[in-house]
């Protein structure tokens, strides 16, 4: 007698997204200053929606329109599609330009933050200006951490949400690792032995050689 072979047992299908639930997120997340994190789009939803079937439902609907739904800076935003890019130059306002000086102190403190301005001159190579400092700290990519728990308790910086926002990555760790940064034509020829790209993190919470900043001491950097 054959030998039966039992029934495979498939899985449930994902459930459907409730029309209105999608039309409701939509709104919310066109409606938001910032990316909206699915928990706060979860609590704005009615009891019981699948926050994930809702988000995938919006990507199927603009997929290949004009604006799409992104993941940025740990939320969701709307954003022009990327090939539309040259099309729409001109017509947003021109961002006011970073120095050279300005951009790799921002690389430099996106991947070794918390860094404070001595550690990015030693990076560097060279004295960093506070004008570039101050120029980060104005467009709201970098804040001000806390202090490093060494001698002259000197401010430590890293990267904003704003930051993320910007350069539309989710998380500092999108950011290119050496074989893309090679890839991309940013670093040639022979690399000493046991160069390497950082793993950087964003989090917020102070590290063990940190204190708050709410000390009451003056800082040579902002002062």
């Amino acid at each position: 007698m054959a030998r039966r072979t039992p029934l495979a047992i498939l899985p449930d299908p994902p459930p459907a997204a409730d029309a209105q639930a999608v039309r409701l997120a939509e709104a919310l997340i066109f409606a938001a200053p910032r990316p909206l994190p699915a928990a706060d789009l979860a609590a704005r939803l009615p009891p019981g929606c699948d926050v994930e079937a809702v988000l995938a439902a919006l990507r199927r609907l603009y997929q290949g329109r004009g604006i799409g739904l992104a993941r940025v800076a740990g939320g969701y935003a709307f954003r022009t599609a990327p090939d539309l890019a040259e099309a729409l130059r001109g017509e947003a306002p021109e961002p006011r330009r970073l120095s050279r000086a300005a951009i790799e102190t921002l690389a430099i403190i996106a991947y070794h933050q918390p860094a404070t301005r001595a550690e990015i001159e030693e990076i560097r190579g060279v004295s960093t200006s506070k004008g570039s400092l101050d120029l980060l700290l104005e467009t709201g990519w970098v804040r001000l951490r806390g202090r490093r728990r060494t001698p002259g308790r000197p401010v430590t910086y890293g990267t904003t949400p704003a930051f993320l926002e910007q350069f539309g990555l989710d998380s500092v760790g999108d950011l290119p690792g050496l074989d893309e940064l090679k890839g991309l034509g940013l670093i040639e020829g022979r690399l000493p032995a046991g160069f390497g790209v950082p793993l950087p993190s964003d989090d917020p919470a102070l590290r063990p050689d940190e204190d708050p900043l709410a000390d009451g001491l003056p800082d040579p950097d902002i002062t």
